[in-house]
């Protein structure tokens, strides 16, 4: 049985809650604002039946991978970055012809960010990792409470846009922040601490950000990883992975990359342990291991 016993399976199967770690001068929040339930042997299709029995605590009792959704505030004093947007105010109902992805909702980010103690006026720029519609919603929603803020975007991701339609992120929808967008480059500083890292895979020009401060760093790591089993079985593409294989060379290097004492992982699609580090195992695979 391949279960994950240091993992609980209550956090794996839920939305996570706001979630907060210090890096140095700044500090790091997981800010909820949905759900999506996606459906496991559609969405990881190189998984089989008998994977999944083996990994049955990573699925809630309906058989759906919980994948949370939301942003990543980045706090240095008065100064502050958020990292995607999550779905915004919306909800769809599972489609049961829908082979990939059953209930989806958003939302709630912009009461999340409330407690924290930060209005979305304070927050200066938006940096999306890649143009799908559970990264944007904030962005090009009506009440547009990112109005003022710069967006990075990274520059081949945006030069190729058009991509981004077939899942819902239209012409129209993107022109409503288009203006605000600012193009980044590879390794390009964004802010203080933050440095944009091309991780092309899930999507042309898919993007990680690098957050460094005092002794450790910081990887939020976008859609690279959906889920915590992939930190197990990296070669589990997705199956909305413009390139499958790319993605999954990817995803080698970057789990070890997790691995390294100095470095923390942020899965903002991994249910309730959002933040972690990769643990080599006997077999030579690696486990998840939250780390708030």
């Amino acid at each position: 049985m391949a279960t994950t016993p240091d993992l609980d399976r209550i956090r794996l199967t839920s939305a996570s809650r706001a979630r907060s770690l210090r890096l140095g001068d700044l500090t790091i929040t997981h800010v909820p604002d949905g759900l999506a339930r996606l459906k496991p042997r559609g969405w990881l299709p190189a998984a089989t039946d008998t994977d999944w029995a083996a990994y049955r605590d990573h699925l809630d009792d309906d058989g759906f991978l919980v994948a949370s959704i939301g942003g990543l505030l980045v706090e240095r004093g008065d100064r502050a970055l958020l990292i995607d947007a999550g779905f915004g105010p919306e909800s769809h109902p599972d489609d049961p012809t829908n082979p990939l992805v059953g209930s989806i909702y958003g939302g709630e980010l912009l009461d999340s960010l409330r407690p924290l103690g930060r209005e979305p006026s304070r927050i200066e720029a938006v940096a999306i990792t890649h143009l799908h519609n559970d990264h944007l919603g904030w962005a090009w929603s009506t009440a547009q409470p990112f109005g003022h803020a710069t967006h990075f975007v990274a520059a081949p991701e945006w030069e190729r846009r058009d991509l981004a339609a077939e899942g819902g992120a239209t012409e129209e929808r993107l022109a409503t922040f288009a203006t605000r967008v600012r193009p980044v480059e590879d390794s390009e500083e964004i802010f203080p601490g933050v440095r944009a890292s091309f991780a092309a895979g899930h999507t042309v020009g898919h993007t990680t950000y690098t957050i460094t401060g005092g002794d450790r760093r910081l990887i939020a790591f976008g859609d690279a990883l959906h889920a915590p089993v992939q930190v197990t079985h990296p070669e589990w593409s997705c199956a909305i992975d413009h390139d499958p294989a790319e993605s999954a060379e990817y995803r080698r290097r970057l789990v070890e990359e997790l691995s390294r004492p100095d470095t923390i992982g942020y899965g903002c699609h991994f249910a309730d342990v959002v933040f972690g580090r990769a643990e080599r195992r006997s077999d030579g695979r690696f486990t998840w291991i939250p780390v708030a």
